[in-house]
């Protein structure tokens, strides 16, 4: 499959580049994606902290009061959930989300994942993201003038560049990556592709190695 190469304006950015068919000419499977996409948000989320049950709170265990004549019930131990300080009564447990996921799953499924991109023709390839001038509105006007999607992710080489980053940290919609953080995730919610060459080769040579 060949995508033309632009540049920021729009112009072309010399000859056509081919994509790979080992990861761009898949045909996706919604069975391997949602297997993927579920395990990364499973891994996204922060360990559920425990709260101390009355086994757990470090309270005296002395009779406080008198048996009778006190008007109250007979209490033993501050360490009740209904004292201030006592443990809680059925509190919160322990909960770490650590799944575990194939990593030959994982790695089909973002082939998948490009190879969706690919095949409904909502990827761009651009030269470079060097700006001239880094400025949000001409970073805007380009954009528009690209074919950028309402959200739009940029996927850049090792690194992205600095120029371009700080055009667009005002413009809602636009996601920023360097190729080692390409993730099922985040190219399925975005509506748009973009990847330049430098992260183009990144990806390939990622799934290569």
């Amino acid at each position: 499959m060949k995508l033309k190469v632009q540049t920021l304006d729009g112009k072309n950015a010399g000859a056509d580049i081919e994509l790979s068919e080992d990861v761009f000419g898949l045909d996706p499977r919604a069975d391997i994606l949602h297997r993927v996409v579920t395990w990364q948000r499973e891994k996204a989320r922060g360990t559920a902290r425990p709260t101390r049950e009355r086994s757990d709170v470090a309270r005296t265990g002395k009779k406080f009061g008198k048996q009778k004549g006190g008007g109250t019930a007979r209490h033993g131990d501050r360490a009740a959930p209904i004292f201030i300080g006592g443990g809680k009564a059925h509190g919160a447990r322990l909960r770490d989300f650590n799944p575990s996921l194939n990593k030959k799953v994982r790695t089909l499924g973002l082939k998948m994942a490009l190879s969706d991109k690919a095949k409904s023709d909502k990827i761009i390839v651009l030269d470079t993201l060097e700006m001239k001038d880094a400025k949000t509105k001409a970073l805007k006007e380009q954009a528009a003038g690209l074919g950028f999607g309402k959200r739009t992710l940029v996927i850049d080489g090792e690194t992205v560049d600095a120029g371009f980053k700080k055009a667009s940290a005002n413009l809602y919609g636009i996601d920023i990556l360097p190729a080692i953080g390409a993730n099922v995730y985040d190219i399925l919610r975005a509506e748009t592709l973009v990847l330049t060459r430098a992260g183009l080769e990144k990806l390939e040579a990622r799934f290569n190695g």
